[in-house]
């Protein structure tokens, strides 16, 4: 296992106990797991993104700190991240999006491989870039509002 996937399970294991904001001391968390406080900060701003249901507060200083706050539900990440598609997004980005939802387990591995098939890149060869990007963001919106419902 890659230690940023036993970094971002170590802070998910944190939420189990059925709290929604968990606070984590950078330097003590990189100390327990023989890592770099660098690679902390790496897995909390690519994993713990507001896309993916999460809001991140830090202070710094000696008594500095991470608060990482779970969204209420997994609706609410899912309408967090449809607002900040915008009107159009690349099929990486889309990607990376879904894969996000899935490993946080917002969205199941069934919806994920259909919404990666529905965007992908080869769908789109008639169209030129930025009518792809934009048809992209129409369906990715359209199937996550319709995975709330």
């Amino acid at each position: 296992m890659k230690m940023s996937d036993l970094i971002a399970d170590m802070i998910l294991d944190m939420f189990d106990d059925g709290t929604s904001t968990v606070q984590i001391q950078r330097n003590d968390l990189a100390n327990r797991l023989g890592c770099v406080p660098s690679q902390i900060n790496y897995v909390i701003t690519s994993r713990f993104t507001p896309e993916a249901g999460y809001r991140i507060e830090s202070r710094r200083g000696g008594g500095g700190y991470i608060l990482i706050t779970r969204a209420e539900s997994k609706d609410n990440a899912l309408m967090s991240l449809i607002n900040s598609i915008g009107s159009s997004i690349d099929e990486r980005t889309a990607r990376a999006h879904i894969y996000n939802l899935n490993y946080q387990h917002v969205i199941d591995d069934k919806a994920a491989k259909i919404m990666l098939s529905v965007l992908a890149e080869v769908n789109f060869k008639s169209l030129d870039f930025e009518e792809s990007k934009r048809i992209r963001a129409i369906l990715l919106k359209k199937m996550l509002i319709a995975y709330i419902d």
